[in-house]
């Protein structure tokens, strides 16, 4: 099974922190932020792995080189300009294959196992019906009112008594992208919801740790959690 980490952002609300490093390479406890993804994902048997970039992406493949140092091997797709998340994923289809993948945002951090993805993978192959398998969480202060909701069937719903906030932790097959350009840029919120009145996306509520390293303050306290760890 492929993953793929989301690293294109130009992380505005992180300057000036990001106006000469791009945010996936902001540190961590003395690593790149997307380094503890990179371990994260060897430990969990993942072997390939797709890394998109925009905003100073030499700058990434130049830190991380064919990912070997972590147990991966690491190929790019390149933007110019940054294609969004849906678009991102578009251009990567010919990286990630015909098979069910992963992709995490590059900016969050999260303890959800990983490993878990293989075995929804292989649900989201038997069940022809489904496209999608999302992490939700928690709403943070930040996002209040939450994304989406999650039904009693586990599947994620566009809307609900309680809805949670999307952990940026998803698993989908190839099939729900196909039919973006992939030189447009497209956002994933609206191809989700539209699945989803389709009842095609499953999900879960992890109740675990996860942050979304947004904002120099969320950064300090990722340091400080990994710290107290």
């Amino acid at each position: 099974m492929k993953a793929m980490i989301l690293a294109a952002g130009r992380g505005q609300r992180m300057r000036p922190l990001t106006d000469h490093t791009p945010k996936p390479l902001l540190p961590v406890r003395g690593h790149p932020l997307i380094v503890w993804h990179l371990r994260r994902l060897a430990a969990a048997g993942f072997k390939e792995v797709v890394i998109n970039h925009a905003w100073l992406g030499e700058q990434i493949q130049s830190t991380l080189g064919t990912g070997s140092q972590w147990g991966v091997n690491i190929r790019y797709s390149p933007e110019s300009p940054a294609l969004e998340t849906a678009g991102g994923i578009a251009r990567a289809l010919p990286l990630l294959g015909p098979n069910p993948f992963l992709v995490i945002n590059g900016d969050i951090w999260c303890d959800w196992s990983l490993q878990n993805a293989k075995h929804i993978a292989d649900d989201l192959q038997r069940a022809a019906n489904l496209m999608a398998h999302l992490v939700l969480v928690d709403n943070p202060a930040h996002n209040p009112k939450g994304d989406f909701g999650l039904s009693q069937s586990s599947l994620a719903v566009t809307g609900g008594e309680t809805n949670l906030t999307f952990s940026g932790i998803g698993i989908y097959k190839p099939a729900l992208f196909e039919s973006l350009d992939p030189n447009t840029p497209a956002p994933l919120a609206p191809l989700l919801r539209q699945s989803m009145a389709r009842l095609s996306v499953s999900a879960e509520h992890y109740e675990g740790n996860w942050l979304d390293i947004g904002t120099p303050e969320r950064l300090e306290m990722l340091n400080k959690l990994l710290a107290d760890h």
